[in-house]
């Protein structure tokens, strides 16, 4: 600082404080409407921004954040589209009209807490915790963009979640649907019951809780004996990627009932390359999995909620041994950060953790009709 040698002076016509400044051949002028001495502050702190920082504040929120999410569609279409999602919804209507130099950190806190009060299907529930999380993510990025695009210094610290924001329910088959889902392999198409050609599909997803994603990539050449190499995932616009996170690619071991799906595939396909599952798109998966819920009396289960069902099961299992299963990171709720894996203890997992699937299964078979 120390650049800048005049002051902002008021404007009565205008009703506003107003200076201009120049910095290399370039000149400004910087204006504040808000009356009294903090007004002229205001104006002048702006001024000394660009002089010191090249900040120029003068962009508006919208068309910032129409930069920001182009700039994701190098990273995925997944990201991309969430990022437009967010603009739409939630930013864009609250602090769109903005320029980015009168943008205020209560201004992003009242994005998150719009969306907490008001939600996309439950207007009086509000979006769920780790969706309200998301958007604060969302918005921390956008504002690392502008610090890089020199239209801003601002750093957003203290964003918060409302402490009463919901956890979003999850519903996950019980003992009886999991006795379904192993006994019956029927379903209907277009009015007709035949046997679904996807059913071990949907027992290997709650058999080791891959992810839709996870499942769809999976490849014969991923099968080593009854070890399971994770090494793709094909996302909701059917792009190959590595996976979710840093974890999600990864190895285990199948328990004896994961490796009889496996098996009961390789017979009815006789393949041993491309694809365990010819499944074009997770749309697909889902729809025929929805299909069969309806034909076997299985509540509304989503396909996401069959890797919550194993995770229900193992989680009788130590969170060390379960985190290598589903590829969760150390600092994720699955357990405590501080488990290692000491040596290949994945046969033992394997061992505990058909001990407790069989047990539901057995429950399941006690099931009132």
């Amino acid at each position: 600082m120390g650049r800048r040698t005049n002051t902002a002076v008021w404007l009565d016509k205008y009703q506003r404080w107003q200076i201009k400044v120049q910095r290399d051949g370039k000149r400004r002028t910087f204006t504040s409407s808000t009356p009294g001495r903090a007004g002229q502050r205001e104006a002048n702190a702006k001024a000394d921004q660009w002089l010191d920082f090249g900040i120029d504040g003068s962009q508006r929120v919208k068309d910032l954040w129409d930069r920001y999410t182009e700039g994701l569609r190098a990273i995925s279409t997944t990201t991309y589209k969430r990022g437009c999602y967010m603009g739409e919804a939630w930013v864009k209507p609250r602090i769109g009209h903005k320029k980015i130099s009168s943008l205020t950190e209560q201004d992003l806190q009242d994005v998150i807490n719009a969306a907490a009060r008001s939600g996309i299907r439950d207007k009086s529930r509000g979006l769920s915790k780790k969706s309200l999380e998301n958007i604060r993510a969302e918005l921390k990025a956008f504002l690392k963009f502008c610090r890089k695009a020199k239209v801003t210094t601002m750093y957003p610290e203290d964003l918060t979640v409302p402490a009463g924001a919901r956890r979003s329910e999850k519903t996950v088959a019980q003992p009886k649907h999991l006795d379904i889902l192993f006994s019956s392999e029927v379903t209907t198409y277009r009015g007709k019951l035949i046997c679904d050609p996807l059913v071990n599909a949907y027992r290997l997803a709650v058999t080791t809780g891959l992810r839709p994603g996870e499942l769809l990539g999976l490849e014969w050449a991923d099968i080593e004996g009854n070890r399971v190499y994770v090494r793709r995932s094909i996302n909701v616009f059917s792009e190959q990627t590595q996976g979710k996170n840093e974890n999600a690619v990864r190895a285990f071991t199948m328990i004896p009932e994961a490796l009889q799906v496996i098996e009961a595939q390789r017979a009815i396909t006789g393949q041993r390359a491309g694809r365990i599952f010819e499944i074009p798109t997770q749309r697909v998966f889902r729809d025929s999995w929805y299909r069969y819920c309806k034909c076997n009396c299985i509540p509304h289960i989503t396909p996401y909620e069959l890797r919550h069902t194993f995770v229900s099961i193992a989680k009788v299992l130590p969170e060390g041994q379960v985190k290598p299963l589903v590829g969760h990171s150390k600092d994720m709720d699955t357990f405590g950060t501080y488990g290692h894996s000491i040596g290949d203890d994945s046969a033992a997992t394997a061992q505990a953790l058909s001990s407790a699937f069989q047990a539901v299964l057995q429950a399941g078979k006690g099931r009132v009709g």
